[in-house]
């Protein structure tokens, strides 16, 4: 079971980033494929969220209008993009998997209730 999350680094104020997440040793078709992060000093925030199974994407309702989260599914493979980048977007973002993949929002809401995740990529965003 991996997530690999790569497309971090820094970024500009105002600027852009899109982040991809590969999915190997389960079932893909199963699952939702969530992103998260989590900040220095605060706790996990909840993002986006795919399921794979319905194609339904569920978004944190503060990052709405910035964030799209969208799968390859021939590639395993999960990618989230966000404008509009402000310092508070530096943070480490991880990719997650649950089974849950009708509770998108409850995921959005409880990040730490994936089920594995993966090691996270660091964003900075800074000029």
């Amino acid at each position: 079971v991996q997530l690999v999350e790569s497309g971090g680094g820094l970024a500009q104020p105002g600027g852009s980033l899109k982040l991809s997440c590969e999915a190997s040793g389960f079932t893909f078709e199963n699952y939702a494929i969530g992103w998260f992060r989590q900040a220095p000093g605060k706790e996990p925030e909840g993002v986006a969220c795919i399921s794979i199974v319905d194609g339904r994407t569920y978004y944190e309702d503060d990052l709405r209008d910035r964030v799209t989260i969208y799968s390859d599914n021939d590639k395993k493979t999960v990618y989230v993009e966000m404008k509009r980048l402000t310092p508070e977007d530096t943070a480490v973002y991880y990719c997650a998997a649950s089974t849950l993949w009708r509770l998108g929002n409850y995921l959005i809401a409880n990040p730490t209730e994936y089920d594995f995740r993966g090691q996270g990529t660091s964003v900075t965003v800074s000029s």
